[in-house]
C-alpha cells in the first residue's frame, strides 16, 4: 500500500475513501491538499524569517557601504568617521535630476559609460567647460545622513587640468551651497606646481567657500593669485598655485560645469525645490 493510501484510509478523509483509489479526481484533490498544505507551511516560515532577513539584508548593505568608501581613492577623506551618521550612495540622471532605481551604484563605472554613445552624451565646446568631450548619463552621489537630515552631498567631479584629466570629491553642506571639501585623488599634473591641489593647506581653504552669490550666480574659483581676506569674492575664492595657474583654471572649470547645468545642477535644483527652497 503507498503512502497516500495509507493517509486516505485514516479517519477524516471519508469523500476521499468512497472515490475509486484510481480516480483522477481524488489523485488531483490529494495533490491540492498537499500542495495547500506546504504552502501554508512555507508561508509561516517566510512570515517568521522575514525579520531576520530584513536585518541581514541591512547588515549587508551596511558592509557593502563601508567596502565602496574604503576603495574609492579621496571619498573617506571627505565623508570622514560616519559614527550615528548613515551614508546613502544613490544613482542619479544628470538630465533630469531624478534618482536611478534598479541600479546598483557599486556597479555604475562612469568613465566607461562616458565612452560609450549608448550611454552618454557629446559635450558641445560652447558647454564643455570641464573639457571632458562626453558626459555620462549617470552618476553616483554619497548622501550622509543624520537624524534623518541631510547632512552632507559629495559628488564626483572631473576635468582638464594642464596636462591630464583631474578626478576628485566635491563635499557641499546641507545648504547645498557651502563647500565642506575638495579632494582629488587622480591626475597626473607636473611634480611640486599642479600636483599642490593634494596639498593638504591648500584642501583646507575649499571648506566655508560658497558656490554663488546671493543673485545665484556661480562663482567658485581658484583665484590667479592670493585670494582677497575680505570683501565680495573672499567667500568664493581660494588661493591659485604658484607656477600651475592653468592646473587653477581647469579646477575652476570643472568645478563650475559639474555644479552647473550640464553637470548636477538639474539633481541640485530639484533638492533644493523639495525642501522649499527658492
Amino acid at each position: 500500500m503507498s503512502v497516500v493510501d495509507d493517509v486516505t484510509d485514516t479517519p477524516g478523509w471519508p469523500v476521499l475513501r468512497r472515490w475509486p483509489r484510481e480516480s483522477a479526481a481524488r489523485a488531483v484533490l490529494i495533490t491540492l491538499l498537499v500542495c495547500t498544505i506546504c504552502s501554508a507551511l512555507i508561508a509561516t516560515v517566510v512570515s517568521v524569517l522575514q525579520p531576520y532577513r530584513e536585518q541581514n539584508r541591512a547588515l549587508e548593505r551596511t558592509q557593502r557601504i563601508r567596502e565602496l568608501v574604503a576603495g574609492v581613492p579621496g571619498l573617506e577623506d571627505l565623508v570622514g568617521p560616519l559614527g550615528s551618521a548613515r551614508l546613502e550612495p544613490r544613482v542619479v540622471d544628470l538630465a533630469s535630476g531624478s534618482y536611478v532605481e534598479g541600479v546598483d551604484p557599486a556597479l555604475l563605472d562612469a568613465r566607461a559609460a562616458a565612452r560609450d554613445p549608448a550611454s552618454s552624451i557629446a559635450l558641445p565646446p560652447g558647454r564643455d567647460l570641464a573639457g571632458i568631450g562626453r558626459r555620462a548619463n549617470l552618476a553616483t552621489v554619497f548622501e550622509v545622513f543624520e537624524n534623518g537630515e541631510l547632512r552632507l552631498l559629495v559628488l564626483p567631479v572631473h576635468g582638464a587640468g594642464y596636462v591630464s584629466t583631474l578626478y576628485g570629491y566635491l563635499a557641499l553642506d546641507a545648504d547645498l551651497d557651502t563647500v565642506r571639501g575638495l579632494s582629488f585623488h587622480e591626475h597626473g599634473e607636473t611634480p611640486g606646481l599642479g600636483s599642490e591641489i593634494e596639498n593638504p593647506r591648500w584642501r583646507e581653504q575649499w571648506s566655508g567657500k560658497r558656490l554663488r552669490d546671493p543673485s545665484g550666480e556661480l562663482r567658485i574659483e581658484v583665484a590667479r593669485g592670493r585670494a582677497p581676506a575680505s570683501g565680495e569674492d573672499a567667500a568664493h575664492q581660494v588661493d591659485g598655485i604658484t607656477g600651475a595657474t592653468r592646473t587653477g583654471i581647469g579646477v575652476t572649470r570643472l568645478l563650475r560645469f559639474w555644479v552647473g547645468p550640464d553637470g548636477f545642477g538639474p539633481f541640485l535644483e530639484r533638492l533644493r525645490r523639495e525642501r522649499g527652497e527658492p
